[in-house]
Formats: structure tokens, sequence, C-alpha cells
């Protein structure tokens, strides 16, 4: 291989080696953000901050400049939060979909076709649905009908 080549190799694999520690250090501190931001302590806490931004109003005589400061905060936090909670969103997700699908494959008599579901385009799953439905139908129609032999057993004893 020529050393031009080797060179190109290193520089790639470099790359995605920053490229995998920016991921990981991303997905470390958007779990971590999810689990600080997401508690009462931290909701009181923006409570606070905004009590505190209202008193503060008459002493700036509510100007311009004072609203801008609330309104430029609270946009830049709920820029950056929305990447943190879809970070987490999705991970979760991914999770629940790997640990359904495992459960999936491990019942005999599953219809392992579920697995992929979310690959299923908006028609095919609404078709999905309405088959659910009628065996959704179908069970509590049977369901009804034990229930109704049951009873009607136990009052002839």
């Amino acid at each position: 291989m020529d050393k031009t080549r080797t060179q190109e190799l290193d520089q790639h694999e470099e790359a995605h080696d920053l490229l995998c520690a920016v991921r990981d250090a991303f997905r470390v501190f958007a779990h971590r953000a999810s689990i600080i931001l997401g508690t009462a302590w931290a909701f009181a806490i923006a409570i606070l901050i905004i009590v505190i931004w209202g008193l503060t109003g008459p002493r700036f005589h509510y100007s311009d400049t004072w609203q801008l400061i609330i309104n430029t905060g609270t946009t830049i936090v709920t820029f950056l939060m929305v990447f943190v909670i879809q970070n987490t969103q999705n991970r979760d997700a991914k999770a629940i979909h790997l640990k359904l699908d495992e459960l999936i494959r491990a019942l005999k008599g599953a219809r392992n076709k579920l697995v992929d579901l979310e690959e299923l385009s908006d028609d095919e799953l609404k078709k999905l649905e309405k088959e659910f439905q009628g065996l959704r139908k179908t069970s509590t129609e049977r369901d009804t009908k034990a229930a109704k032999v049951e009873s009607e057993q136990g009052h002839r004893r």
C-alpha cells in the first residue's frame, strides 16, 4: 500500500474516532441532563428564575432589554433541550423496540413479521391495526359469551 493511501486511512480513522467520541460524550451528557432536568427541583428552579425576573421588572421599568433577557434565555434553553430530549427519546424507543423484538422472537406462535413494524408504511400499519381491532373484538365477544355461560352454570347449582 502506498504512503498516501495509508495516510488517508489514518485520517479517516482519526475522524471516525473523533465522531464516536463526540457521539458518546453527547449521549452521556444527554442522559445525565435528562435525569437532572427532569426533576421537581429543576422545575422549581425554573419557576424561581421566572419569579425573580418578574420581580425585577419594576426596577428596570419593564424595558425591552428586560424582556429580551427572558425571551433570549428561554429560547436558547428550549433550543438546546430539543436535542437532549430527542436523543434520550430515540435511545429509549430503540431499547424498547429491541426488548419487544426479543420477546416476539422468544414466544412460540408469535408472528415474527411484527418485529420490524417501525419499517412499515402508514397504510400497512393501518391495515395491521384494523386486523388487531378485529382480533380484539372477536376476543371480547368470546370472553363475554364465556362469562355468560359461567354465570348461567353458577345459577343452576
